[in-house]
């Protein structure tokens, strides 16, 4: 069974910039449409980014279009999100996980979540 891991999180200013990693085992990814989503205290889980198997189509919240670029590394089994202008309501745990079913857009779609990483933007 796939497992994955995301790392990269951590405390920043407003304005600075974050690469998170996804590294998956236990089978490839290579096979599935990936996405990032995140959840802030409160808060229900929300979709931020998402990308096809061959990363040909990527797909973006409207509240990060512009600042974040997923990608993926296929022959490293990772997927990746580069955050830039980092806001103070970008804090969050963020999750990667497999697209099973459904849209991109919506969280009941994904599984086989990661633990999460935190990600705290100071204003």
């Amino acid at each position: 069974q796939v497992q994955l891991v995301e790392s990269g999180g951590g405390l920043v200013q407003a304005g600075d910039s974050l690469r998170l990693s996804c590294a998956a085992s236990g089978g490839s990814i290579s096979s599935y449409g990936m996405g990032w989503l995140r959840q802030a205290p409160g808060k229900d889980r929300e979709f931020v980014a998402g990308i096809s198997r061959y990363g040909l189509n990527r797909y973006y919240a409207e509240s990060v279009k512009g600042r974040f670029t997923i990608s993926r590394d296929n022959a490293k089994n990772t997927v990746y999100l580069q955050m830039n202008s980092l806001k103070p309501e970008d804090t969050a745990v963020y999750y990667c996980a497999i697209l099973i079913g459904g849209s991109y857009f919506t969280p009941s779609g994904y599984a086989y979540w990661g633990p999460g990483t935190q990600v705290t933007v100071s204003s």
